[in-house]
C-alpha cells in the first residue's frame, strides 16, 4: 500500500487564522514576528505559502494568545472537548443500536472532513457510516468510507485503522449484495492485520464473521464454517460474550443450511442465552425467528408459529421493521407449507410493505416474493403467481447466490406443470439442478 505524506491542516487555513488573530490583537506582521520571524515570513504564512514547523506554531500560538490546536483546526479547547464528547456519544449510540440518535450527535460536530484532527475525523466517519448502513442508506455510508479510505492512507494511521475501514466497506458491499467485492475487501483487511505488529483481535473476529456470511451466500460451506470456527476461537480467548453470541448465531445458520437441524438449534439456543445475558433484545428477536424456522423443520408447526409471533412482537418492541418483516415472512412460509395459503399471501404482502425501499434486504424481499408467488399458485391464480415469481427471480438476479435463483426456477417449473407445459417445466428443473451441482463433470 502506498504511504503518502501525513495529512496536515491546510497552510491557507492556518495562515488565515494567524492573520485574523494578529489584526484582532492590533499587531503588525513585524511586531508579531518579534525578531524571531521576519515580516516577509509572517506574510508568507498568512498567505498560505509557508507552513510553520510545530515549534514555530507553538510560538505563534503563544504570541497570539491562543492554542496550537486552534491554529490547526479552528477549534478552541472547549469546542474540541464538546466535539470529542459528541463523537463519543455517537459511538455509544451505535453500540446501543440507537442509530438515529448517533447521526443526531454527529450533526452537532459539523462537516466530518473539515476542522477535525485526523483521528477524530476517522472515528466520526466510521460511526456515521455504521449508522447510515444500519438504517438502509448503504450507498451514503460507502461514500463516507471512500473518504475514510483516503484519510487512513496517511502514515498517521496504522494498518489496523486501514483494516477497520476495509471491514466497514466489506459490510456495506455485503448489504448491497456485491458478495465477491465484499470477500476481497474483508480478505484484504485480514491480510493487513496479519502483517502488523498491532493487535485488535475483536476486529479480526468481526471480519471473520462477516466473511463467513459472504461464503455462505456463495455456498462455500467449508470456508464459511472455517471462518466462524476461527471467530469463535478468538471470542473464547477474549471471553467476549457478544462475539461468542454472534459466532454461534452464524454457526447455527450454516448448520441449518446443511440440513443439520438439531445442531443448528443447539447453536441458536446458545446464542440466544448469551444475547439474553446481555439484554440484547434485537438479537434475541432474531434468534427467536431462527428458532421458529428450525422448530418447524423439526416437525412442530404450532410451536414454530408461537416463536415466530414472539419474534415479531420483539421486533416491534425494539422498532426494527426489517426484523419484523423477516418474522412475518417466516410465518408466511409456515402457513404456506401447512396449507393456509390465503393467510400466507396476506403475511407475504405485509412483509413486502415493511421491506419497501430496503436495498440491503434484497435476499429477504426475493424470498417473500417467492412465498407470495407460491401462495397465489396454490390458489390457482396463475397469472398473478407468474408475476410474483418473476419479480422474485429479478430480485435474486441481484444476489450472488445460485440457490436463490434455483428456488425461483423450481417455482416457475411448478407453475409450468399447472399449465400443462411439461417440456418447459423439465428445462427449468434441469437448470435449477445444474446450478446447484458442485461438480458437473
Amino acid at each position: 500500500m502506498r504511504t503518502p505524506q501525513r495529512r496536515r491542516p491546510s497552510p491557507s487555513a492556518i495562515g488565515e487564522r494567524v492573520r485574523q488573530l494578529r489584526i484582532a490583537r492590533g499587531l503588525t506582521q513585524t511586531e508579531l514576528g518579534l525578531g524571531r520571524f521576519t515580516k516577509e515570513y509572517v506574510s508568507q504564512i498568512e498567505r498560505g505559502r509557508a507552513r510553520p514547523a510545530p515549534a514555530a506554531l507553538d510560538w505563534l500560538a503563544e504570541r497570539l494568545g491562543t492554542s496550537k490546536m486552534f491554529l490547526e483546526t479552528g477549534l478552541s479547547s472547549s469546542d474540541h472537548e464538546r466535539t470529542m464528547g459528541l463523537i463519543s456519544r455517537a459511538e455509544a449510540a451505535v453500540a446501543a443500536r440507537e442509530f438515529e440518535d448517533a447521526l443526531t450527535c454527529l450533526e452537532g460536530v459539523g462537516p466530518l472532513t473539515q476542522g477535525l484532527e485526523p483521528e477524530a475525523a476517522l472515528r466520526a466517519m466510521l460511526t456515521s457510516a455504521s449508522a447510515k448502513s444500519e438504517l438502509g442508506s448503504v450507498k451514503e455510508a460507502l461514500e463516507l468510507l471512500e473518504q475514510a479510505g483516503d484519510l487512513v492512507e496517511s502514515d498517521a494511521f496504522s494498518d489496523v485503522d486501514r483494516a477497520n475501514v476495509l471491514f466497514h466497506k466489506g459490510q456495506c458491499r455485503y448489504r448491497l449484495s456485491s458478495i465477491p467485492t465484499a470477500v476481497t475487501l474483508l480478505t484484504e483487511a485480514l491480510e493487513l492485520m496479519r502483517h502488523t505488529e498491532l493487535v485488535d483481535e475483536r476486529l479480526r473476529s468481526r471480519i471473520l464473521r462477516w466473511r463467513s456470511r459472504c461464503y455462505r451466500r456463495q455456498r462455500d460451506w467449508e470456508a464459511a464454517r472455517g471462518d466462524v470456527e476461527a471467530a469463535l476461537e478468538v471470542a473464547e480467548q477474549l471471553d467476549d460474550r457478544d462475539a461468542l453470541a454472534h459466532g454461534y448465531f452464524q454457526a447455527s445458520i450454516i448448520a441449518e443450511r446443511n440440513g443439520q437441524w438439531v445442531l443448528a438449534r443447539s447453536y441458536a439456543e446458545r446464542a440466544k442465552a448469551l444475547y439474553e445475558e446481555q439484554d440484547d433484545r434485537v438479537n434475541v428477536g432474531r434468534l427467536l425467528n431462527n428458532l421458529g424456522g428450525l422448530t418447524f423443520l423439526l416437525g412442530d408447526p404450532e410451536e414454530a408459529v408461537r416463536l415466530l409471533k414472539t419474534a415479531f412482537s420483539v421486533a416491534l418492541e425494539v422498532g426494527s421493521e426489517p426484523d419484523a418483516a423477516q418474522a412475518v415472512s417466516s410465518l408466511a412460509q409456515v402457513h404456506l407449507r401447512t396449507g393456509e395459503v390465503e393467510l400466507a399471501e396476506e403475511q407475504a404482502r405485509h412483509a413486502l410493505t415493511l421491506l419497501e425501499g430496503r436495498v440491503d434486504f434484497l435476499d429477504e424481499q426475493g424470498n417473500v416474493q417467492l412465498v407470495l408467488g407460491r401462495a397465489l399458485l396454490e390458489q390457482g391464480r396463475l397469472d398473478e403467481a407468474e408475476q410474483a415469481i418473476a419479480t422474485s427471480e429479478a430480485t435474486f438476479e441481484q444476489l450472488s447466490s445460485a440457490s436463490h435463483r434455483a428456488a425461483a426456477w423450481i417455482a416457475q417449473a411448478e407453475l409450468s406443470i399447472r399449465r400443462s407445459d411439461q417440456e418447459k417445466a423439465l428445462r427449468l428443473y434441469r437448470r435449477a439442478a445444474e446450478t446447484l451441482q458442485d461438480v458437473r463433470f
